[in-house]
């Protein structure tokens, strides 16, 4: 039996595992062992819904694009919510260029072979300039809300980024870096070239090999939530599946003892110090960056600075880009300089969640707490998830 269907933590203050007490210090070397051991042949996210649950014939836990769809546990920061104020009535034009975002396709779904030709093959415009190897990759997280950081950051006129997840350094590879370079747009001298696929931060050999690509490569991880992460993982599943188990069932191995199904990839993905160790393996903690999920969607300037000033950019992307989609429930993008209506993220963007057990939301957070404590120390950043929590 694969050490992914035997990993369990009861959820307490000190968890009880295998019959021993243990510290939080030994239950994380403990999961980590666990998590890492697993052969190739399963797969770098451990066991997916399908595998969960074989019985119910479950369809692919495909990997795709993140983006933020709860806001119910945001905070009111001043600067966040006078820039959600100034929103806009929904039939009042705005000033500015529509910036278009992927099809709704490409952001639920991973890339095919055939849609990564085309984008490396393309002829529609002339792309002037050279192809270039990426300078800075958004690595993860899944449905964190790296399509929105994505979308914003191609809003600057020095970053050139590929729209689709090239998928690269988990599942081609073998293709060689010449594949991987055409997929690229060419870039003009003071021009970054930049890629996304969320799926890096939890692949074990990803680091490895980004490393081998350029070791000065700059790697940003947009980050939320793990527990409302999770939920947003189950309902772009559900959406799709809705014949799958309840988060509840598969939140568990034994939801009487409180055994947490930590091998459960919605829920193993949330557990950011156990894949930043491997990062820190290979790249220093100053070429990586954390973006916060929750404040792309409070204040996406703010974090817009941040991610500016770490690519080395002037910072030309600023609160007059965005606007606030009430009925969406986060940013709209625009170009002032234009104009058109803006455009927002798709319609698969801000489903609503399903409503879930609060005695599992108590017992996830409980069993997350001691790992994000970790994660604030190894990454030098406090997300305050536990304060969103008690608001």
């Amino acid at each position: 039996m694969s050490c992914y269907n035997t990993l369990q933590f009861p959820l307490q203050e000190n968890y009880l595992y295998q019959a021993r007490l243990v510290t939080e210090e030994s239950t994380f070397a403990a999961l980590r062992e666990k998590l890492y051991s697993a052969t190739s042949s399963q797969g770098y996210f451990g066991k997916n819904v399908e595998s969960t649950t074989e019985q119910t014939q479950t369809a692919d836990y495909a990997v795709s694009v993140a983006v933020i769809e709860d806001t119910g546990t945001l905070g009111t920061e001043e600067r966040a919510m006078g820039w959600v104020k100034t929103q806009l009535a929904p039939t009042e034009m705005i000033t500015g260029h529509t910036v278009v975002f992927e099809r709704e396709q490409h952001q639920e779904s991973s890339t095919t072979d055939d849609e990564l030709n085309r984008r490396g093959n393309s002829t529609a415009t002339p792309d002037y300039g050279e192809k270039k190897l990426p300078h800075a990759i958004i690595i993860g997280v899944k449905k964190g809300g790296t399509r929105a950081l994505l979308e914003a950051l191609r809003v600057h006129p020095d970053v050139r980024a590929v729209g689709v997840e090239p998928h690269f350094f988990d599942r081609n590879y073998e293709k060689g870096f010449a594949w991987y370079r055409d997929l690229m747009p060419s870039t003009l001298e003071g021009q970054i070239t930049m890629e996304k696929t969320p799926s890096y931060f939890v692949t074990n050999e990803a680091p490895r090999r980004i490393h081998s690509m350029a070791r000065d490569t700059k790697l940003i991880v947009v980050v939320r939530n793990p527990v409302t992460r999770a939920i947003s993982d189950y309902t772009q599943t559900l959406s799709k599946k809705p014949e799958i188990p309840s988060f509840e069932v598969l939140a568990f191995k034994n939801r009487t003892l409180g055994l947490i199904d930590a091998s459960w990839s919605a829920l193993r993905i949330g557990i950011y110090a156990l894949h930043l160790e491997t990062w820190l393996q290979y790249f220093p903690l100053s070429q990586m960056l954390f973006v916060s999920g929750e404040r792309l969607i409070i204040d996406p300037a703010g974090e817009m600075a941040k991610v500016q000033d770490f690519l080395g950019l002037k910072r030309i992307v600023t609160d007059k880009h965005f606007y606030f989609n009430k009925t969406k429930g986060f940013p709209c993008l625009k170009k002032p300089e234009d104009s058109s209506a803006p455009r927002c993220l798709g319609k698969s963007k801000g489903r609503t969640h399903p409503k879930i057990d609060p005695d599992v939301i108590h017992r996830l957070r409980k069993f997350y707490k001691p790992f994000n404590m970790m994660f604030y120390q190894m990454s030098g950043e406090d997300f305050q998830w536990e304060q969103e929590e008690i608001r």
